[in-house]
């Protein structure tokens, strides 16, 4: 093989990444599932390890010369262990998806019932979206939050669950803005005879640093993803104290639904739980919400409504209904000045998941960027500005500059 440079042996590729690089230098990313990870992770993501195929498990290995791998593995798998306080974690899931996929494999049979958050209420798409694996193999039922606080009616979803008597409940969602209560979907998932299962691919990060609600002892199993407010390499994790469960999600895993795992990423994985041990990490976290927070009053203050009226996490969703405007037509408006969101359905929404009347905003990539409450401030108004203004070329030309001036003073490393 060739040892040359990839600028020398791939110059499109090349270029291509370059400029992403770039559109981040000079933008702000307020996507709530992005974030940015750490050097020491992207050396770790970007080693050796790529080169290895290591199916099985630590110890379990169907090739030779799996020794260090194995010691990387179990390293990451006894820090998950540690922080999120579990008796096993299962570190090989590719993505958050895989890993709900292989906890409904391992507890459940095609066609059983499963009780989650409705997706046009802020469920995810593996929560029984039709177009979803997990819509198609499974019989999905839904709680979703109530129509004057927007929140979810712990009492509404007891008395789902007791009509409908699910095998596993799902708590967790993909864009709601408040804390979710484990203890009394614990509750519910008791009197019911039914599996609980907390997703926290959203939140992993401030479960870790003690800023959300426990999901243990509270939970049968957790899944999550590690590369949204955790700051680690792209996958997923799945967590559990039952020693039954755990030997049930291992062989769903492997080799029930993946081959060789993705070692790399799994190195990824484990400097990434390493840094979340740190006390940096508890401030990083305090500060993600501090600038969701900051974000959502000056959103208030300008006359915006958000959906259950601000947030306890890093996100928030917008209402942007009295204003007329689509979340498509907003999301495109500002990212034309580089500010990046997504357009997303809001509860109870007329409009189709492609239009939309809302649009998500979080706050980790831009805390990992180092921003603080002055600079949300400044960019919450920017984002008024534009949404206000939404056809005026000139304005966005003027709020561009700004933003390009602003995002350089703080560069992703």
């Amino acid at each position: 093989m060739p040892k040359d440079s990839l600028s020398k042996i791939d110059s499109k590729i090349n270029n291509l990444i370059k400029q992403e690089f770039t559109r981040h230098q000079e933008g702000f990313n307020l996507i709530a599932s992005d974030n940015y990870v750490s050097l020491a992770v992207r050396e770790a993501v970007g080693s050796i390890l790529s080169a290895r195929y290591a199916e099985g498990y630590p110890e379990k290995r169907y090739y030779s010369g799996q020794y260090f791998i194995d010691q990387i593995e179990k390293t990451a798998i006894q820090r998950a262990k540690k922080i999120f306080k579990a008796n096993y974690a299962n570190v090989q899931p590719h993505s958050g998806s895989n890993a709900n996929q292989a906890a409904y494999f391992a507890l459940l049979k095609p066609g059983d019932k499963i009780l989650s958050m409705r997706i046009d209420q802020g469920g995810h798409l593996s929560h029984g979206a039709l177009v979803n694996f997990s819509g198609q193999l499974y019989n999905f039922v839904f709680y979703g939050v109530d129509k004057k606080t927007e929140r979810i009616d712990y009492e509404e979803v007891s008395r789902i669950a007791q009509k409908e008597k699910p095998r596993l409940i799902i708590a967790g969602a993909s864009s709601y803005p408040r804390q979710i209560d484990f203890s009394k979907f614990s509750k519910i998932a008791k009197e019911n005879k039914a599996y609980l299962m907390a997703d926290i691919a959203h939140v992993a990060g401030l479960v870790a640093a003690k800023l959300h609600p426990q999901p243990f002892p509270y939970c049968d199993l957790v899944t999550m993803t590690t590369h949204k407010t955790l700051r680690g390499a792209r996958g997923g994790l799945i967590l559990s104290n039952d020693k039954i469960i755990a030997e049930k999600i291992d062989k769903a895993v492997f080799p029930g639904l993946q081959g060789g795992p993705l070692q790399n990423e799994i190195a990824g994985k484990a400097v990434a739980l390493k840094q979340a041990s740190q006390p940096s990490f508890i401030q990083y976290q305090k500060q993600v919400i501090k600038n969701a927070q900051v974000l959502a009053k000056i959103l208030i203050e300008q006359g915006f409504d958000l959906v259950s009226g601000g947030t306890d996490n890093h996100l928030i969703l917008v209402n942007l209904t009295k204003l007329d405007l689509t979340g498509k037509k907003a999301q495109e408006a500002l990212e034309a000045v580089n500010i990046y969101v997504n357009r997303n359905i809001v509860p109870n929404d007329s409009r189709s998941k492609w239009q939309t009347s809302g649009i998500r905003l979080g706050a980790p990539a831009v805390t990992s960027k180092g921003l603080k409450q002055k600079e949300i401030k400044q960019i919450g108004l920017l984002i008024v500005k534009i949404l206000n203004n939404i056809d005026d070329l000139k304005i966005r030309q003027q709020v561009k500059n700004q933003v390009i001036k602003l995002a350089k003073k703080f560069p992703v490393l």
